[in-house]
């Protein structure tokens, strides 16, 4: 049964938001994937949103671009977790637009918002979710990390090693 549900306004939004779903497959986090529209199917947004809970969804990732009335408006319906992508479109205005919709909400509707078509971020942030009462999903966030500081550490001995100044010439 699904846990995470990831919505987006448009199919158009599937390159940005499929990170979300790589990394939940990742963490071996069942998950659904639809295009609900806030402004052309409200309908089927309402439902969506009102039937996650009972669905076994335990939070909802929601991308959008343009107006970006998705995720506020999901989190306005359903008391699950919801965490917005802001994603920039072709009708964006630099993604600030979809920035600032998700990000602005009012005090009482919150939604947890990720960097702009940071849909990885998204993933990882609903596995945090899930971790918290999973110790398996925990225990993979935590070597997730750990592998993000080996990397990173790598990085740091070839500085060392070659040098700030002859990094780039390798």
């Amino acid at each position: 049964m699904a846990q995470v549900g990831i919505i987006m306004g448009s199919d158009s939004d599937l390159p940005v938001m499929q990170s979300a779903a790589e990394v939940l497959k990742e963490f071996e986090i069942e998950f659904e994937l639809t295009v609900v529209s806030a402004h052309r199917t409200p309908l089927r947004m309402v439902e969506y949103a009102t039937k996650a809970k009972e669905r076994g969804l335990k939070a909802i990732i929601a991308g959008a671009g343009g107006a970006a009335h998705l995720p506020g408006m999901i989190a306005s319906i359903t008391s699950l977790p919801v965490i917005g992508v802001p994603i920039k479109s072709s009708n964006s205005i630099d993604g600030w637009d979809s920035i600032l919709s998700i990000l602005q909400m009012p005090n009482g509707i919150p939604v947890a918002t990720v960097a702009l078509n940071a849909s990885k971020n998204a993933g990882i942030l609903a596995a945090s979710i899930i971790g918290a009462f999973d110790k398996k999903v925990s225990e993979k966030l935590a070597a997730y990390k750990l592998k993000l500081e080996t990397e990173v550490m790598k990085k740091v001995e070839k500085l060392k090693k070659a040098g700030w100044e002859n990094l780039f010439d390798q």
